[in-house]
């Protein structure tokens, strides 16, 4: 079934009775050649690229919920490619221009917006910071454009640019990038490696991973035992606990990162804003919410919920930044559990038990790293080799201390990032 405008517009007419599922719920077979462990936005777009690019379709998705019910349904939604350091920087643009022929390739609207993002400075260390992150986004062949005062104010004119503490100073405006629909995001992926033949098996919770002298084969779950000569674990803040089934300790903490989101109100934001002294970024849905986030709640958990002080750190960030939402009534919050890797930089790469693969430590990058990260982790698990955008992510770099990346600048320790 393929998507089109006369197709919509003919179920419309006709009481919307042609419409098929959009992908097959699947019972798991004993045996697959590939099994990935997840089925949330990274996972599905690792099947998605194992069946398009190399043409892998023995595949099976176990994902103990529903799909698109982990981190991919609970995020801000914002797509950029704005990175600094090397390793990071190459990954994104390559992440950011698999987005921009998204829609195309999986005839699927996953609602991408390229809106534009702004990154605000406040100060002269900060101004100095932008002006060296935009240099090697340009550099990388990405867009940055540096907007003064001025500039800024006519731009978005409803901040508070003369607030005492934190003035405005200017910001960073990087035109490509925007927000997309989670979930949507993860239905099309979805669809597209169903259509290619790959089961996708909801409600099948690992329990354990089969090794044997050093090789891994198969996977043990609540609808019983299923062997597979490649394991890819690709379940974000459950990275730690999933690892350890194989005897791996992983250098991964996960926390809880909050969002929340307004009523539906007029159009009043065009772009996506991040606040530079408060962790704050903010944008408007198609619904009309207002979708904002803030820090971590900074202590270990794997609840998907936070607690109200953080909430109340966010709702005065937002309001120092733009006093114009204070009357907006908040609709409702959630929680997503963050895997978070002592430098703030994701693994993709062998595991050291042969055939097991890992996909973790996203930190705050995860939304916008699911086609790139798909893209990847399906090149590594069919060819054993790191595809060249995301060859700076080893996991052997926290072992050695060499080739760490400290995104953020705050130091290669855990709690900081």
């Amino acid at each position: 079934m393929r998507f089109s405008g006369l197709r919509v517009l003919k179920e419309g007419l006709t009481g919307n009775k042609g419409w098929s599922p959009h992908w097959r719920d699947a019972d798991p077979k004993p045996e697959y050649d590939v099994v990935v462990i997840g089925g949330g936005g990274h996972g599905l777009a690792t099947a998605y690229y194992l069946a398009r690019e190399h043409g892998i379709t023995d595949v099976a998705v176990l994902e103990k919920g529903y799909l698109g019910g982990g981190n991919i349904g609970r995020n801000t939604t914002i797509v950029r490619a704005n990175y600094f350091l090397p390793g990071n920087s190459e990954f994104y643009s390559h992440s950011l221009k698999l987005w921009e022929g998204l829609e195309e390739e999986l005839n699927y609207n996953v609602m991408h917006s390229q809106r534009g993002l702004i990154n605000l400075f406040h100060n002269d260390g900060q101004r100095d910071a932008i002006v060296r992150r935009g240099n090697a986004m340009v550099n990388q062949g990405d867009d940055a454009i540096l907007l003064d005062r001025a500039a800024l104010r006519r731009k978005v004119p409803y901040l508070d640019f003369d607030n005492a503490r934190f003035p405005v100073q200017g910001g960073l405006f990087h035109p490509r990038g925007g927000t997309a629909r989670h979930d949507a995001v993860a239905w099309g992926f979805a669809r597209g490696a169903s259509d290619r033949g790959v089961d996708l098996v909801q409600n099948c919770e690992v329990t354990g991973i089969d090794v044997d002298r050093g090789r891994v084969t198969g996977v043990q779950t609540t609808r019983g035992a299923i062997r597979a000569r490649k394991v890819a674990v690709v379940v974000a803040g459950r990275s730690s606990q999933v690892a350890t089934m194989a005897g791996m300790r992983l250098p991964i903490e996960s926390h809880v990162l909050q969002a929340f989101v307004t009523e539906g109100l007029k159009p009043c934001i065009d772009h996506v804003v991040t606040f530079g002294m408060g962790h704050f970024y903010i944008s408007q849905s198609d619904k009309g919410g207002l979708v904002f986030g803030g820090d971590l709640d900074f202590y270990p958990s794997y609840a998907s919920r936070g607690n109200l002080p953080t909430a109340e750190h966010v709702m005065e960030a937002g309001m120092t930044l733009m006093p114009m939402i204070g009357k907006a009534r908040l609709l409702r919050s959630w929680g997503g559990i963050m895997d978070m890797t002592p430098d703030g930089s994701p693994i993709i790469d062998r595991s050291g038990i042969e055939g097991l693969y890992l996909n973790c430590g996203w930190c705050y990058g995860g939304f916008k790293a699911v086609p790139g990260s798909g893209h990847c982790m399906a090149h590594l698990v069919a060819t054993d080799r790191p595809h060249d955008a995301a060859a700076r992510f080893r996991l052997d770099r926290f072992r050695t201390g060499r080739g760490l990346m400290d995104e953020e600048g705050t130091g290669s320790q855990h709690s900081l990032h």
